[in-house]
């Protein structure tokens, strides 16, 4: 008996097969002929990549080292006179002010000293005010009036001789009484001589060396009360900058040795860290260019400038010295300590810049980028870079402001490779469609 044709099996050449069986016939049969017939190949997977936007800002090529950090000036106090300490009028971590009274060492000898080199000082000028006023004058006074009276003796003694001189060629006296009147005008005349040679000689010459010894009588007291004077001060220990007591070894009643330091003083308003840094990076760096100091982790950078490059290498490591100086207010930053520094050598406005990781580099060194165009294919495009700061690079020549760059994704990569950006880039050859 054959079964009744239906919804379940179907008559084919004679014979009966289910109908699931026949379905599954055709659709080989479909499928089959599909791929006989030549038709189009399925899509290319787009390649996930990650992108930025070429953009135009500033950027700065930095230098990046280690300084020590010094005051910004710094003075150790040393005495030059030894002497126990009498009394310290500041203690460590005191602030100071430029001449303040810091200590005193005992000095009542030389207060003695100053006491006598005064009293010679005070008589040095004494007899100098003698001389120069009352001596010498009376002197020149004298030799005056005895000028005056050698000369009327002179001439008295002129008009015997001549009066007796005529009697003699009368006849009226004797030869002898002449020849008497003629040596004493003789006699009287080389008194005047003299005389007057003596006032002339106190006017030139003897006014001259009697000011030239009363002075230097005087120089010498003076110099030596100047000199006690000088000793007395060495006992008061003054500061001679303003700033901070870091270091006082001594303590009151201790020897204070002349040469030995009695006590340091800092000026931290302001500290200066010096770096070594390479040749090339030095002939980079230029007085007053912008710095900054980062004194540690979590610590807010710190702006300086440079100060000082100097012009010889250190013979040790043959590297340049660079001093950078800043402020320091509330003296966070501390001499002694090492902190990070980064120096601007140069600075470019408007730049074209990149991140680092969109930058191929290739065979001999070129460099590329995968610029991704409005048609999202990645084409390879040749630059040139200049400045590098962090994770940027400057473009000196390529892509255009507010085009997109491959950063992740972009090594292995074909050029023309259809691209769709991503939060997480896959690697080439895996995408999705």
């Amino acid at each position: 008996m054959r079964p009744a044709a239906g919804l379940n099996a179907s008559p084919i050449g004679g014979r009966i097969f289910p109908r699931s069986i026949l379905i599954s016939l055709a659709t080989s049969a479909a499928l089959t002929g599909v791929g006989c017939s030549g038709g189009a190949p399925p899509p290319t997977p787009a390649v996930a990549v990650q992108a930025a936007t070429v953009e135009r800002k500033t950027i700065r090529d930095v230098i990046s080292t280690e300084a020590v950090l010094y005051p910004k000036s710094e003075a150790s106090i040393v005495p030059k006179i030894s002497a126990p300490i009498q009394t310290f009028y500041v203690n460590r971590g005191g602030r100071v002010h430029a001449g303040q009274l810091l200590a005193r060492l005992e000095n009542k000898d030389l207060q003695a000293a100053v006491e006598q080199a005064k009293g010679a000082y005070d008589q040095a000028q004494a007899v100098y005010s003698t001389s120069t006023e009352v001596n010498l004058p009376a002197d020149i006074q004298a030799a005056e009036l005895n000028v005056k009276e050698t000369r009327q003796a002179m001439e008295s003694a002129r008009s015997v001789y001549d009066s007796r001189q005529k009697l003699f060629q009368a006849g009226a006296i004797a030869r002898n009484l002449l020849n008497d009147s003629h040596t004493n005008y003789v006699q009287a005349n080389n008194q005047y001589e003299i005389a007057e040679a003596h006032l002339k000689g106190l006017q030139k010459v003897g006014t001259k060396a009697a000011l030239n010894s009363a002075q230097g009588q005087l120089a010498s007291a003076k110099g030596q009360y100047q000199a006690a004077l000088a000793n007395l001060q060495y006992s008061e220990i003054r500061s001679p900058i303003d700033g901070v007591v870091t270091d006082r070894p001594l303590y009151e009643g201790q020897m204070a040795a002349a040469g030995t330091p009695l006590m340091t003083v800092m000026d931290l308003s302001r500290v200066v860290g010096r770096a070594f840094v390479s040749p090339q990076q030095a002939a980079q760096l230029h007085v007053g260019d912008s710095a900054s100091m980062l004194p540690g982790e979590g610590q807010d950078e710190t702006p300086a400038k440079v100060t000082i490059v100097s012009p010889a290498l250190d013979p040790n490591s043959t590297t340049v010295q660079v001093w950078v100086e800043a402020a320091n207010p509330g003296g966070k930053l501390k001499p002694g300590s090492t902190v990070g520094l980064k120096m601007v050598a140069k600075m470019v406005q408007d730049a074209l810049v990149v991140p680092a990781e969109a930058i191929l580099t290739g065979e001999g060194g070129a460099t590329s980028v995968m610029v991704i165009g409005q048609d999202q294919l990645a084409h390879q495009t040749a630059v040139k870079t200049g400045i590098r700061e962090g994770g940027e690079v400057q473009l000196l020549s390529g892509p255009k402001s507010g085009e997109q760059v491959v950063t992740a994704g972009a090594y292995g990569l074909p050029d023309g490779t259809k691209v769709t950006i991503s939060k997480s880039a896959e690697p080439p050859g895996g995408g999705s469609e």
